[in-house]
């Protein structure tokens, strides 16, 4: 008797596959889903790994083209946030729209009970409500992209790789015979090679304008504020004399689309002590009525950090007990208590000068 039936996403690589062999031995009826998203080399390697882990496997190969719904949500918003002056997350947006938006429900609709990741998280069942947690490997914790889960979603959600380490992971890929060689992964999954500048410029044009300083003295020209991102110190388009200010060096702090410019401070003026968020999801389904403490963590790589959260009506403040660098808007901040996600949002921006 199986624990039932579980539709597991393959992307082709080895955590995946590995996901998809630990709930085989936990006696779960398993079929492999693969989601065809962008026409490329790479996704073409993507598919037919996905096909040979299902082989290897021995278990059911369904494929799903959500390519047209993929450019939608995640490309088109990609570009659209860029063009704004923003730097958005697009795997936070293809969490919450395709893996456990449409491919859920696909999954859902083939019969599986439910839809398994090689995500390093973990999520608590009870018959109080489903918790998402933190990765027991917190060197690998991926719950910084998940926020956007729901109870409802997390109640068909499975985490096989919750307590083990990445290296665990390939140890058991090498034992299962699953192939465990891959191709660089892309840190855009549809851009190649970090051409970030070039993509953008082939979706919508680049109007250049003015860098300035924060007193507005006229440091050059950009091509297009889609090429920065806050914090960003080299690869301005300036001389190395433009870009040392009093001997030091300045960085992005601030990008402003409705001028069309770039505006460049010293590393002091890229801290922030508030910020304000929006697009809000709290996993429990209710948002806190009264500030709360909370750990935050502004972008995924950064450390948690103590904040006092304020309510508004559709947005929140957040103040940080130490000022956080490089705050930037379009990126998303996620709240923490210990080891369990609350839910977080998308910085709409910095509080720099509040």
């Amino acid at each position: 008797m199986t624990k039932g039936k579980v539709a597991v996403a393959l992307s082709g690589g080895v955590d995946s596959s590995v996901a998809a062999l630990l709930l085989k031995e936990a006696a779960y009826d398993v079929m492999g889903i693969h989601m065809r998203l962008w026409d490329s080399p790479h996704s073409e390697y993507q598919t037919h790994r996905a096909e040979d882990i299902c082989r290897i496997l021995d278990i059911p190969f369904h494929q799903v083209d959500l390519q047209k719904e993929f450019e939608l949500c995640v490309v088109d918003y990609f570009c659209r946030e860029y063009q704004q002056g923003r730097t958005p997350n697009p795997c936070v947006a293809c969490n919450q729209h395709i893996k456990f938006g449409l491919l859920l429900d696909k999954a859902l609709s083939l019969g599986a009970d439910y839809l398994a990741t090689g995500h390093y998280a973990r999520v608590e069942h009870s018959r109080d409500g489903h918790r998402l947690l933190k990765a027991a490997d917190t060197s690998r914790d991926q719950s910084y992209f998940l926020y956007t889960l729901t109870l409802e979603k997390l109640g068909h959600v499975l985490f096989p790789l919750a307590e083990y380490s990445k290296d665990e992971v390939k140890q058991m890929a090498k034992q299962a015979r699953l192939p465990t060689a891959t191709k660089p992964s892309q840190d855009v999954c549809f851009i190649s090679q970090k051409n970030y500048a070039t993509f953008l410029s082939q979706r919508f044009p680049t109007q250049p304008g003015d860098i300035v300083d924060t007193r507005g003295r006229k440091l050059g020209q950009h091509q297009g504020i889609a090429n920065y991102t806050i914090g960003q110190r080299h690869g301005l388009g300036l001389s190395s004399t433009q870009v040392l200010s009093a001997g030091k060096p300045l960085y992005v702090i601030r990008i402003e689309p409705e001028r069309n410019r770039i505006v460049l401070g010293s590393e002091k003026e890229l801290y922030s002590q508030k910020l304000a968020a929006r697009k809000l999801n709290w996993i429990s389904g209710k948002a806190p009525r009264e500030p709360i403490t909370v750990r935050a963590k502004i972008r995924y790589k950064s450390k948690e950090a103590e904040a006092i959260l304020f309510f508004r009506n559709d947005s929140v403040d957040v103040h940080f007990t130490q000022p956080q660098k490089a705050v930037t808007p379009g990126q998303a901040i996620v709240f923490y208590n210990n080891d369990e996600v609350l839910g977080g949002g998308i910085i709409d921006s910095d509080g720099i000068g509040a």
